[in-house]
């Protein structure tokens, strides 16, 4: 296993008290590290700035484009808008980027607790899950491709994953398999 870095960081005493404070600590992963750097270059690529696909890469870099519909949107904003009402703690957001081990996946919506916030912030990929991530299915979605995105999320560090078909019904996974109602939000409704 690639050997940990420790960064330290030490305030100024006149933005703090100047002590000296141990900033998270995590492995290095070379894998990741390669993701990222891709991502970075997806990112800034003025191409792809303005397109209007969703943007995933396979684990060798390569682009995975996916139409989005409106309908896809208003299901992605009704969402966003239903969590915020219901779990008002926490941070809801649109496309969620998530380094998996078949490459980089966004999620449609993600919902992230506080801690979970407060200890990875705004990265540009993040090297686990967010404790919920939700996706909106297109008609091109394969149910192996859904199945394979619901295992890639757990895997990585997510509590549920939820799929909203094209009418506007949802399913809730978590590591057990389907459930009848999320466990993180159970006021959520099962059609939107």
């Amino acid at each position: 296993m690639p050997t940990l870095r420790a960064r330290i960081r030490t305030q100024h005493p006149a933005a703090g008290t100047g002590r000296r404070r141990r900033v998270v600590r995590r492995p290095v992963d070379p894998t990741f590290q390669r993701l990222a750097k891709r991502w970075d270059e997806v990112c800034r690529d003025p191409f792809l700035a303005n397109a209007p696909y969703k943007v995933e890469t396979t684990v060798s870099g390569n682009l995975l484009m996916s139409p989005a519909s409106n309908r896809h949107s208003v299901y992605r904003g009704r969402i966003l808008h239903l969590l915020r009402l219901l779990l008002p703690s926490g941070e809801s957001i649109p496309e969620c980027s998530v380094a998996t081990s078949a490459g980089v996946r966004v999620a449609d919506v993600a919902w992230m607790s506080d801690e979970f916030f407060k200890q990875h912030a705004v990265e540009s990929l993040y090297a686990v899950a967010p404790e919920l991530c939700v996706e909106v299915l297109s008609p091109g979605n394969s149910a192996d491709e859904i199945r394979e995105k619901t295992e890639l999320y757990l895997a990585k560090g997510a509590r549920e994953v939820w799929l909203c078909s094209d009418d506007g019904l949802l399913t809730f996974h978590d590591h057990q398999g389907a459930l009848k109602r999320s466990v993180l939000c159970p006021k959520f409704p099962v059609r939107i």
